[in-house]
């Protein structure tokens, strides 16, 4: 899928574009992601594992779609707590190398789970079927 990423300045750094433009395609409109339990089915109760974790939930959710991280448009990124910002910018570098989505970091007071320390949401915009 065609798709421009407007160079911000200090955005790059935090690994996010201010926007993200396509041409045509398919939408797909991603639920809320916290995955909170690893592939052995342990909860996952550091951030880093439960950010790679979503990602990695994530990519399989756009898989069964025919689609994948790099088709991710725009996300939203729900956290517990503000310190964990700079992690999460740090991690999703790993994740977006071609191109970073247009992204929010908002600060919540809470999830629907108390083990969960973020959530992601995304939209992506695929190739024409």
């Amino acid at each position: 899928m065609p798709r421009e990423y407007i160079p911000g300045t200090w955005e790059t750094n935090r690994s996010f574009s201010p926007a993200v433009i396509t041409t045509g395609g398919r939408m797909a409109f991603l639920a809320g992601v916290g995955h909170t339990v690893d592939e052995q089915g342990n909860t996952i109760r550091d951030f880093a594992g439960q950010v790679h974790a979503t990602f990695k939930e994530i990519a399989r959710i756009m898989d069964r779609f025919g689609g994948s991280l790099s088709d991710v448009a725009t996300m939203t990124i729900y956290v517990a707590d503000p310190r964990y910002g700079n992690e999460f910018v740090e991690i999703r570098k790993e994740y977006f190398p071609d191109g970073y989505p247009a992204s929010t970091l908002i600060t919540v007071a809470g999830f629907a789970r108390p083990e969960m320390l973020l959530e992601v949401t995304c939209t992506a915009v695929l190739g024409d079927e």
